[in-house]
């Protein structure tokens, strides 16, 4: 799949924090009107909008096209081809063998997705707060907090001080004992629960380095942490998009704890050894 072929909704999603006023007013109207989008001329759009030409050519650069054209035509297979595929739809006469099928190419979709969007300097600032913190904490409510404890799971084996609480009253008291030093990563679809904002608000009064796994790059969470790290995910008639999303968190993560043990070398090398070591004698 082709980097932004098929996603420009979602690219424009990803780009957004970093957009300046006039670029995030081209950006609201193609993610409000995108059917209406790929009927305008530059022109029309331009008009529309009462900016000029070269600034809609400009945005289309910025989020990954070569101009105006060619950012329509992707935009074009969102729209006029609906990403619930057929293989998203399930029907009442599906055979479990179909519904196998169709579940995992729906899942496979949600990480090459969130492939396509990944932002590799995000990531490597996301590495780096990790590695240089002093002890990291995870984040999440209802179905993210076990995505947090997967994320423990992975990165104590890393050497580092890690921990992932997941009753919002242990996790407040949690966030407030935070420092300058540590790093507080947050796990939410929507970006906007309320819990997870709370706790947000008590981590960043800490001066704690912050970083968000969310799906929208609009949301509060996405815009008040320091780092954002972003996944795409579409909603189906068996599931939402919370439930979706959850493989491209788990990836994310995957790729965070890879870049970390690299970069941890020796140190995570003895970190992942001794873990085996301990866990062994669990095994007959």
């Amino acid at each position: 799949m082709k980097k932004n072929q098929q996603l420009c909704l979602a690219s424009v999603r990803s780009h957004y924090p970093k957009f300046s006023v006039t670029e995030r007013k081209i950006a609201d109207y193609i993610l409000d009107n995108p059917t209406k989008i790929i009927h305008f001329s530059i022109n029309q759009l331009a008009d529309a909008l009462n900016v000029a030409d070269s600034t809609v050519f400009r945005f289309c650069k910025r989020i990954g096209f070569k101009g105006y054209q060619a950012m329509k035509i992707a935009l074009a297979s969102e729209v006029v081809t609906p990403l619930t595929d057929i293989h998203e739809k399930v029907n009442e006469d599906d055979t479990s063998d179909t519904i196998a099928t169709k579940v995992f190419r729906s899942n496979m979709k949600t990480i090459e997705d969130t492939l396509a969007v990944f932002d590799d300097e995000q990531m490597m600032l996301a590495v780096n707060a990790i590695t240089n913190a002093s002890s990291i904490e995870f984040f999440g409510s209802g179905g993210s907090s076990i995505i947090a404890l997967d994320a423990y799971h992975k990165l104590i084996r890393t050497g580092l001080r890690v921990n992932a609480v997941t009753d919002s009253h242990f996790q407040l008291l949690a966030a407030s004992q935070m420092t300058e030093n540590d790093c507080a990563i947050f796990i939410s679809h929507s970006g906007s629960t309320k819990d997870i904002l709370h706790i947000l608000n008590v981590v960043k009064s800490t001066g704690a380095k912050t970083i968000a796994i969310t799906n929208y790059a609009k949301s509060p969470l996405s815009s008040a942490v320091d780092i954002p790290l972003y996944t795409v995910s579409e909603e189906t008639d068996y599931r939402s998009e919370a439930l979706s999303s959850r493989l491209a968190q788990l990836t994310l993560i995957d790729v965070l704890y890879v870049n970390i043990l690299l970069k941890r070398g020796i140190k995570g090398q003895e970190a992942l050894k001794k873990m085996r070591e301990a866990i062994s004698v669990k095994r007959i």
